[in-house]
């Protein structure tokens, strides 16, 4: 048997090096590890409720365009959506589809008012909050004041992405996203056919309208006149 010689002082040097160069790329690399496995500081895994800002001053938006549902939303029927929503309407908000960019009713529009949920008219987001973000849908940096959001973990289309539904009866409503230009950061890309806007000059026409059963002036109602509707 040839006996097998020590290693010279440059094959030495060469492993050194070698473990050196190691050395610095594991600890390079462990605080990259650290961040991406850090926790998002925005929940994305169960079901989060965030809520608009509070707020002490009275709802203006009194009577809804978008009515409520006749019955609880947990006991409407698939059935019942169906027959009070349009077909893109339904697909939006019960099957959680998306319009297509640039086609919805209120991506371009700048009238004042408030948006609610198109379902049950639930008050989700006004006028003052939306901006042009330039993607082809409706955006807003934060909720309505005192409006109720629900937000969900999404990973369907190979996308990991927080989906964004009415709190009160469910319906999808779009994404949020951590791009937004203002303080808050937030960008609610929402679709135009799961909401509905009701313009400031009709939230003052119906709040200076009498309610059923109310009489101007207090006159007496003529037995033939028919009730509002």
């Amino acid at each position: 048997m040839v006996p097998t010689s020590a290693p010279g002082p440059r094959r030495l040097a060469a492993a050194s090096r070698t473990t050196a160069v190691l050395a610095l790329a594991l600890a390079a690399a462990l605080p990259a590890c650290d961040r991406a496995a850090s926790p998002d500081p925005r929940p994305r895994g169960d079901t989060l409720l965030r809520s608009g800002p509070a707020t002490d001053e009275p709802e203006t938006a009194a009577v809804a365009t978008s009515k409520p549902t006749p019955k609880p939303p947990s006991a409407m029927t698939d059935a019942d959506w169906r027959a009070r929503l349009t077909p893109i309407q339904y697909h939006v908000t019960r099957e959680k589809g998306t319009e297509r960019a640039f086609t919805g009713k209120y991506w371009d529009c700048h009238e004042d008012g408030t948006y609610r949920c198109v379902c049950c008219g639930e008050v989700l987001f006004t006028s003052d909050q939306k901006f042009d973000s330039g993607c082809g849908w409706p955006s807003f940096d934060k909720p309505a004041p005192g409006a109720k959001i629900a937000e969900h973990r999404d990973t369907s289309h190979g996308m990991i992405r927080t989906e964004v539904t009415c709190a009160h009866c469910g319906a999808h409503l779009g994404h949020v996203f951590d791009d937004g230009p203002t303080a808050t950061g937030l960008r609610y890309c929402i679709n135009s056919a799961s909401i509905d806007l009701q313009k400031k000059g009709d939230l003052q026409k119906k709040s200076d309208a009498p309610t059923l059963g109310d009489t101007p002036s207090g006159d007496t109602p003529s037995p033939s006149t028919p009730p509002a509707k």
